[in-house]
């Protein structure tokens, strides 16, 4: 068994397709078959269902995925640990972003750090929140950005934003002449909703669940900016972080307060006893020191 084999798995696994994944690889895909295939005959059992559309791992896959992970986890510790040796001259951070938070709070940030350090290279995957937090576990990055609360007996938790939920509503909506609304008086709305891999998508469900009822939902999306334009548009409502609602700002669109004390507190993670390189120490200690 060899780890080019192991790779090309992974990234079978992860597109669950030959085709995006030897692509991804700037490999041939008969190349890549054969290597998948070489690896089920060395295990003696089946890793990939081929169908004409997808790639699906098997129960046996699912096992081997798991340990490919672990292993090309220790791999990029190894590769992190030598780049130490460097001093930053050169190096690469993996960081997970949830879609929603990206582009509020990261992109000044990043420049600022890039003009201080040039030669690190700061590698960034847009997952939603729930995501990001297992990729972290998983070794896929070496720092997220997640949603509150955090486990903290598997990650180092820095908080760094904490701000009020806000409803948002058509500006001709019946709601829309109020400055505080209670969430039980949402209970026949349809909402514009996140996605099931954003935290904010239970977070949100166990308020609407202990206000009585469970939220009528129209429509998921990941990009804060698509809900927004669908209240404006009057097809529903929704509730975003306060700072999404200030960009929001539109004749069309009316921000009101929750009733409710809920609040979008968001941290960066690291996972426990998994070496950080200095080039993520790095850049955790300049997101810390920014002013969110």
């Amino acid at each position: 068994m060899e780890l080019r084999q192991l790779k090309v798995f992974l990234e079978v696994a992860k597109h669950k397709s030959m085709t995006r994944a030897a692509e991804s690889m700037h490999i041939s895909q008969p190349a890549l078959s054969k290597s998948i295939m070489a690896l089920e005959e060395e295990l003696g059992m089946k890793l990939i269902i081929r169908t004409n559309k997808t790639s699906d791992v098997t129960d046996a896959g699912k096992v081997v995925l798991e340990y490919a992970q672990k292993m090309n986890a220790l791999l990029d510790e190894m590769n992190s640990t030598l780049n130490d040796m460097t001093n930053l001259n050169r190096g690469e951070v993996n960081i997970g972003l949830p879609p929603i938070i990206g582009g509020l709070f990261f992109p000044k940030i990043m420049a600022k750090f890039h003009r201080a350090y040039p030669n690190v290279q700061l590698n960034i995957t847009e997952y939603g929140g729930a995501r990001v937090v297992k990729s972290v576990e998983e070794g896929e990055f070496e720092l997220g950005v997640a949603v509150m609360p955090i486990d903290e007996q598997e990650f180092h938790v820095y908080p760094i934003v904490e701000e009020e939920m806000k409803l948002l509503v058509n500006a001709e909506h019946r709601l829309a002449g109020r400055h505080v609304v209670d969430l039980k008086d949402l209970k026949d709305e349809e909402f514009i909703f996140y996605h099931e891999e954003f935290a904010l998508n239970k977070i949100m469900r166990n308020h609407f669940i202990e206000a009585g009822f469970e939220p009528k939902i129209l429509f998921k999306s990941s990009q804060w900016d698509l809900m927004t334009e669908m209240v404006a548009a009057n097809l529903g409502v929704t509730i975003l972080p306060a700072s999404i609602c200030n960009r929001a700002a539109s004749p069309d669109i009316k921000m009101i307060s929750l009733k409710q004390d809920i609040m979008w507190s968001l941290a960066v993670i690291t996972k426990k006893n998994r070496y950080l390189s200095n080039a993520g120490r790095t850049f955790l200690e300049f997101i810390l020191k920014a002013s969110l």
